[in-house]
């Protein structure tokens, strides 16, 4: 039985996690009722927590040390400048289209129209939304200040705190140090490369512990919060999911993938299936890091100096499901409300959507928090848009899930693309049977 479990490739095994988890969880929540919620809250939350924190430890090695092995590996620091100039546009690109669709099914599904007791509803996520509020200056910071704060005033206290793109502007100027720096630089360059290579095991250590993770982290939602989770927000759920939906199938898999790039969609999605399943239960990009950069690499064929640099960009400033939610939240509002919008406000909401969703912070509900710059752009008053943003928090879990799968399928795709443009990509390994 044992042996049968572990043939199994990581993404069935984490989608069997994730059925477990919702059978479990929904037991819970409807059995037992409050004890039910209870035991979810108390004993099955903790492993699920304990499985992100596995992955989040990962993340700043993982960064620093791919990072600066990929720069060492394009052998000339002038392709570091054509490839940040293809990728950053490339996201841009993706990032354009996202926003547009979202605006276009909350246009055509209307998700505030009939939303009654708003202030009512918003109760239960006040207290929480204050207090992540004080935590979110970076989000709502503006765009000159996000730019600013990239180049970090003291290296070590960025990689103590986390602060991802810090650490990628620190590693990339190292590697590029290395490699000016000619022989005299090679032994530090072999240590990071050997570095980059020990990180990557343990974490297919660590994602061999994703299925069981995963099964906590559902068993968790749904057991404290039953299918009640899309009651009160079934119709803005429907949409974004919808949009993911179609700018992961059109976008990604059609427009870049099938039509950019002549490649198999179908290779595509199987090769990221590992990467998805762990970015739906996490509900982070850069939790999802490790995994993504290991589907990057072994399942399409992408060259670990583009893997290596491009994924970790991507996962901090490629927000495409960050940009489609913005969109939403802000028509969800302007609805509610009997706030009209015109021409000029949809590209008001898109470009401040777009802005906004590059190097969004790494805390909780990050893309809600974000949402309050939007609609105050569009008439919404502070206190209406607090109105809204606590109204939304309780339920964010389920849509934050859908917006990281979104991202990550993006990152993956422009890795690609970039790693194609590059003559970095192994396309017999894209086409492989093997990923499945």
């Amino acid at each position: 039985m044992l042996k049968s479990w572990r043939a199994l490739t990581l993404w069935k095994r984490v989608f069997i996690g994730l059925f477990l988890g919702v059978i479990i969880g929904l037991g819970l929540h409807y059995g037992l009722g409050e004890k039910g919620e209870k035991i979810a809250q108390d004993w099955i939350y903790p492993f699920g927590t304990a499985f992100v924190n596995l992955i989040r430890m990962l993340v700043v090695p993982l960064i620093a040390t791919t990072l600066v092995s990929g720069v060492i590996a394009m052998g000339d620091p002038k392709r570091l400048g054509s490839l940040g100039a293809r990728t950053i546009g490339l996201y841009l690109f993706t990032t354009f289209f996202a926003v547009w669709l979202g605006l276009g099914i909350g246009t055509l599904v209307q998700p505030g129209i009939g939303i009654e007791n708003i202030a009512e509803g918003a109760q239960k996520g006040m207290a929480s939304v204050a207090n992540s509020l004080e935590n979110a200056g970076a989000a709502n910071a503006g765009i000159a200040d996000k730019f600013i704060s990239i180049i970090p005033r003291n290296p070590v206290q960025a990689f103590a705190e986390g602060n991802v793109l810090q650490i990628i502007f620190f590693s990339v100027l190292l590697g590029v140090g290395i490699l000016l720096s000619g022989e005299k630089g090679k032994p530090l360059g072999d240590f990071f490369e050997s570095a980059a290579e020990v990180v990557m095991k343990i974490t297919m250590m660590v994602m061999n512990l994703a299925p069981y993770g995963v099964m906590a982290l559902m068993a968790w939602v749904l057991g404290t919060n039953g299918l009640g989770i899309l009651s009160s927000i079934g119709k803005l759920a429907f949409a974004l999911y919808l949009a993911c939906f179609l700018q992961i199938i059109l976008v990604y898999g059609g427009l870049i993938i099938k039509g950019i790039l002549r490649l198999p969609v179908k290779r595509y999605f199987y090769g990221i299936a590992d990467a998805l399943g762990v970015a739906y239960s996490t509900a982070s990009s850069n939790a999802t890091l490790p995994v993504t950069i290991s589907c990057a690499e072994h399942n399409l064929g992408v060259d670990k100096s583009i893997a290596g640099s491009v994924l970790p960009m991507g996962a901090t400033i490629n927000m495409d499901g960050t940009a489609i939610y913005l969109g939403l939240v802000a028509l969800f509002a302007s609805q509610a409300f009997g706030i009209p919008m015109g021409f000029g406000d949809y590209v008001m909401v898109a470009v401040m959507a777009t802005l906004m969703s590059i190097g969004a912070a790494g805390i909780p509900s990050a893309g809600l928090l974000l949402a309050a710059s939007v609609l105050i752009s569009i008439g919404v008053t502070d206190a209406q848009a607090t109105m809204i943003i606590a109204f939304i928090f309780p339920f964010d879990r389920l849509l934050d899930m859908m917006r990281t799968v979104t991202n990550v399928s993006g990152d993956i795709a422009v890795a690609c693309t970039v790693a194609k443009w590059e003559d970095q990509l192994d396309e017999e390994i894209f086409k492989s049977e093997s990923v499945v």
